[in-house]
Parts: C-alpha cells; sequence; structure tokens
C-alpha cells in the first residue's frame, strides 16, 4: 500500500477472492478502526449490539448474491486478509443501511454534493465529474484509493472506505458514479447493500449495464446516484425502494445533493421534509460556482474553477465544503472527507483529502484508460 495523494492508495486484482484478500491485508488497521468506530456509532443509531449485528448479518447474503453473484467472496476474502469476522466484514458494507436506523426490525443520513460537467459548460470541451464526500468525522482515516483491475471488465479507481466493495469513483469504459443519500427508507425485508450496487455500477463496461444495474436492485433505503459517461452523457437517478426518478443535465450541467428534486416519493409525500436542509443551499450554489469552468480557456483554468466552486464557504460550516458542526442534530458529526475533480475525457482523477479548503487537489498515479504498468507522476493543483 502507497500514499501518494495524502490516503492510502491500494492496486488490487485478480479473482474476487484475491481482490477481496489483498483489501483486507493492504487495509487491516483502517478496516479494523472502522469496524470499532461503527460497532459504537449502529449501537447509538440502532440500539443494536455489535453481536446482534453480527447474527443478523448473514440475512444480506442471498438478496447479495442473487443479485451479484461472486461478490460475497470478495467480501470474504476481506474478512480473512484483515483477519476479522466475515459477518464484520458485510456489516461494513451495509453501513448505508445500518447508520439510520435498524434495518432487521419488521418496518442515512450522508450528505454529498455530486456533479457532472458537460463538454458544452467546459472551457476546454472535456467531460468532468466528482464531489464533495462528506460522512462522519470519524472515518475521514479509513478511507482509501482503490484501482481493481479484473480479468475481462473495466478497471476501476475508486474511493471507499476501507473494507467496503463500492463506493464511488469511475472506469476505463469512462463511466463514473457520484452518489449522495437522501435520508428516507420504507418497507420490509433485506435489500441490497449500497455498496454492492455501487461496485456493479462501477464494473460496468456501457451505459446500458451501469443502468440495468440501477434498476435491477431492490433496496431498502433511498439513495442518489449520477452516472457520467465520457462521451459527454450524464444521468441523475433518485432511487427508492419502489419508483426512481431521473433528471438530465441543463445547459451542460448536473449537480444533485441531498434531497428530492426529480420527484418526491408518495410514501412520504405528505409529510417529506430534506433530512438535511444545508442541502437546499449546497445546490444552488455549487451549481453557480461550476458556470466559471465554461469560462476557462484551458483544462488547468477549468479544474481551478471547479475547485473553487468545492470549496465555497456560503453558510460555513454547513457548506459546500463541509466542516463539522458541533450543533448538528443526530448522533455524529459530517465533514468533506474527500474532494474530486475525474477529468473522464483524459482519464485524469484528482482527489483532496479532507476538506478542499485545507489542502490541495493531487492527480492520482494512475490513469482510467492506462494500463497497470504506466504509473503517472503525481501532480498537485492548488
Amino acid at each position: 500500500m502507497d500514499e501518494h495523494v495524502g490516503l492510502p492508495t491500494i492496486e488490487l486484482s485478480g479473482s474476487h477472492r484475491e481482490i477481496g484478500r489483498q483489501h483486507g491485508e493492504s487495509a487491516r488497521t483502517q478496516i479494523r478502526d472502522s469496524i470499532a468506530y461503527y460497532r459504537e456509532s449502529f449501537k447509538k443509531i440502532t440500539g443494536l449490539d455489535w453481536t446482534d449485528i453480527k447474527k443478523n448479518a448473514p440475512r444480506w447474503v442471498a438478496p447479495i448474491e442473487s443479485y451479484f453473484p461472486g461478490i460475497t467472496d470478495e467480501i470474504h476474502g476481506i474478512a480473512e486478509g484483515a483477519g476479522v469476522d466475515f459477518t464484520e466484514a458485510l456489516a461494513l458494507n451495509a453501513r448505508g443501511e445500518l447508520s439510520t436506523h435498524n434495518p432487521f426490525a419488521a418496518e442515512a443520513e450522508e450528505g454529498c454534493s455530486s456533479y457532472a460537467i458537460l463538454p458544452q459548460a467546459s472551457g476546454d470541451g472535456h467531460t468532468y465529474c466528482g464531489q464533495n464526500w462528506d460522512w462522519r468525522c470519524e472515518t475521514a482515516g479509513t478511507v482509501v484509493l482503490v484501482r481493481i483491475t479484473q480479468p475481462g471488465k473495466p478497471t476501476i479507481i475508486m474511493q471507499t472506505e476501507a473494507g467496503q466493495v463500492g463506493r464511488h469513483g469511475a472506469n476505463s469504459a469512462g463511466i463514473a458514479l457520484n452518489a449522495n443519500g437522501l435520508g428516507a427508507r420504507w418497507g420490509k425485508g433485506i435489500g441490497v447493500p449500497q455498496p454492492i450496487i455501487r461496485r456493479k455500477i462501477l464494473e460496468s463496461a456501457d451505459m446500458q449495464t451501469a443502468l440495468r444495474a440501477v434498476f435491477d436492485s431492490r433496496q431498502s433505503l433511498c439513495t442518489n446516484l449520477l452516472i457520467t459517461h465520457k462521451d459527454g452523457f450524464a444521468i441523475d437517478l433518485e432511487t427508492t425502494p419502489d419508483r426512481h426518478g431521473w433528471m438530465y443535465p441543463t445547459d451542460g450541467l448536473l449537480v444533485h445533493t441531498n434531497h428530492f428534486i426529480a420527484f418526491v416519493p408518495e410514501q412520504i409525500a405528505a409529510t417529506y421534509r430534506p433530512f438535511s436542509v444545508n442541502s437546499l443551499w449546497r445546490l444552488p450554489r455549487l451549481t453557480e460556482g461550476l458556470r466559471a469552468a465554461k469560462q476557462a480557456g484551458d483544462s488547468a483554468t477549468v479544474r481551478s474553477a471547479i475547485g473553487a466552486a468545492l470549496r465555497d464557504h456560503f453558510a460555513y460550516p454547513n457548506s459546500v465544503c463541509k466542516h463539522g458542526d458541533a450543533n448538528t442534530q443526530g448522533t455524529d458529526i459530517n465533514q468533506t472527507i474527500a474532494s474530486s475533480i475525474v477529468d473522464l475525457t483524459t482519464g485524469d482523477y484528482w482527489l483532496a483529502a479532507g476538506t478542499p479548503c485545507e489542502g490541495e487537489y493531487r492527480r492520482l498515479p494512475w490513469n482510467l484508460y492506462q494500463n497497470a504498468e504506466a504509473k503517472r507522476p503525481e501532480a498537485a493543483l492548488a
């Protein structure tokens, strides 16, 4: 495991089991730290002891394997490599389901700001995407960057919490995924956890397969998925346990935060209130900030404009660039734990660890469209 951009970078390859073992061995400390944090956090949120969670976690295996055969082998491998129990690794991959309430009862709050910029909205004619990833302050030390090479599948570059098989990133087919929570859930039964759905999207070689991965899943919570293609296409999907809504870019820009925009599900319509009120200003602030990318004359200036938009501090600390707010209601405090700018035209992936206002965007040593041997020197964007 190396550290090139302020975060651990891990190369993974082979079968699902081999990828899992490499992941677990390389990120053993971060995985154990993550388990230590979530066992206490889940207890506060759900009332479940860690023993209760481990006992019930195998209930996810059947729906996961039905939806994505073989991916539980990777979770087994993660557990083996990290020296933890399989049920603990499984619980990490269901942290979204466990971060709002008890998913095992009869009957997630993840704040992020995601964007896509198509060629007509960028001064250099490139396609860009990325997000400010807002999550628990305590998890900042468990974020890892992975590059996954699998036979017959696109190579994936991904940001994730150690021990999770999927979160957000992009692949060598030019497909990128960014995601943010919508804070609602309903229905009975165990759904497919979000990391599994997101990994299946990121393994897709074309938009048909990527969208099928979304619409074929059975989930238990609401989340937003923004999928961007290098050829200048983007779609935003507000997904729920029942129907989904979707939106397309306006003037080449597509931005989403943490409230329903395309539609409000009938199950919550009568009483709907955004779980994160700052989502209501982060959306227009980021949208307006990204308009500056169209005026830039070269790629460095475009990235600088995007970075400035992602560093926006209107209504600080609950801003686009989010800082931990001790007055936050709930059990845990959120901040921006990573910020990304992905150039899907060139394949360059830029990332700022932590809040982007306190660091710089550094180019990852991997390019989406280069093979494993072609590592690139890192570069920085202030």
